[in-house]
């Protein structure tokens, strides 16, 4: 059977995710933001806490560790680039490295920009990618620590996996981040279709997380810096790409 994937939103705007193989039993945890719905969803399915995956050292992806560890000991995982700032490792990992889970395989991919040592995780039979504050839906995470130029690398690693990966992003930002893409991207019918449908679910309280790659592809301006109507709009037609994704970038942290 394929693995199951569940999303817990946690915090104000955060989401962690399960990871579960019903024929193994093993269960893999996607960041901690905060112990108690994680223990939740835990107790109210009946699953053992086997793993923990963390992608980056920021407190609300690693705070609630320490709680969720106390009643459900596992095996944490993180970058071993940033090793100093996350909480004990018990497997360092990095860029291009792998491991198996519940007998499938987890890539590592490092996607710098949010902050140096960020990592992604990809399990390409189940067509997921945890990409928590790297590619985020219809956005991106902001630059605190990393370059443009660093985060448009990471943006175009991820942009090359198969169009039917799901994306599991850290956080419910996709209202507000479909408000800016849409000063970018005006005439995009495909991201107006998206921004429609993302009112719609957040006006029912539904997550608007995982997206697919594919409609990322087709509608998230972080992706699209080699759109020929966004460079035209930007009147960028002879900068490079990765100047085009600064400048849209730069243009969000001021929207």
């Amino acid at each position: 059977m394929p693995v199951e994937i569940v999303t817990v939103p946690c915090l104000s705007d955060n989401y962690a995710f399960l990871v579960h193989d019903p024929d193994s039993g093993e269960t893999a945890l996607v960041d901690v933001p905060e112990a108690a719905p994680i223990a939740k969803v835990l107790g109210e399915r009946g699953w053992t806490l086997s793993e923990v995956w963390i992608t980056h050292h920021h407190s609300d992806h690693v705070q609630g560790l320490s709680e969720i560890l106390s009643s459900h000991p596992a095996k944490v995982t993180g970058a071993a680039a940033d090793a100093k700032r996350l909480p004990d490792l018990d497997r360092e990992v990095g860029d291009g490295d792998s491991f198996e889970f519940a007998g499938q395989p987890v890539e590592v991919m490092d996607v710098s920009g949010h902050t140096v040592g960020h990592i992604a995780f990809h399990m390409p039979r189940a067509e997921a990618v945890f990409t928590a504050d790297s590619l985020m839906a219809l956005g991106c995470g902001r630059l605190f620590e990393g370059s443009a130029e660093q985060m448009w690398t990471s943006l175009s690693k991820l942009a090359g996996l198969p169009p039917d990966t799901m994306v599991y992003s850290g956080h419910e930002y996709t209202q507000s981040n479909g408000k800016f893409a849409q000063t970018i991207e005006p005439e995009n019918p495909d991201l107006i279709s998206r921004i429609n449908k993302v009112d719609r679910d957040r006006a029912h309280d539904r997550p608007t997380v995982p997206s697919t790659l594919s409609l990322e592809l087709a509608t998230n301006p972080f992706l699209r810096a080699s759109n020929p109507d966004i460079r035209a709009r930007l009147d960028m037609q002879d900068a490079t790409d990765a100047e085009v994704f600064a400048e849209i970038r730069a243009r969000k942290d001021a929207f």
